[in-house]
């Protein structure tokens, strides 16, 4: 099993940023994906950015919509993941959750594929 907690949300203004964290305990894996999403309300759930790694490689990947303003990390001895959002849009507002799966995945964007989910962490940008 593994526990995923989502911190870092919050309100920002448009053109702020804001670093969401999602941090894991319980079973690791050497070879793991893990995603953000989001939800609006009245709105599916879409993917944001996701990170793959195995022992010889790690690969990031992110939506069109966010490309060249968030970047995702993950620091190993803290077993956290993070989302470094800038140049925040209204549009950016919604429920950001993080999942992790097994495996060198690539379906890093299929939110269906992940096993385990964070319990989501509000960002709301007022323009």
């Amino acid at each position: 099993q593994v526990q995923l907690v989502e911190s870092g949300g919050g309100l920002a203004q448009a053109g702020g940023s804001l670093t969401l964290s999602c941090a894991a305990s319980g079973q690791t894996f050497s070879r793991s994906t893990m995603g953000w999403f989001r939800q609006a309300p009245g709105k599916e759930r879409e993917f944001v950015s996701g990170i793959r790694w195995s022992i010889v490689s790690t690969d990031t990947y992110y939506a069109d919509s966010v490309k060249g303003r968030f970047t995702i990390s993950r620091d190993n001895a803290k077993r956290t993941v993070y989302l470094q959002m800038n140049g925040l849009k209204p549009e950016d507002t919604a429920v950001y959750s993080c999942a992790a799966g097994r495996g060198y995945s690539d379906s890093y964007s299929n939110p269906q594929w992940y096993d385990y989910w964070g319990q989501g962490t509000q960002v709301t940008v007022s323009s």
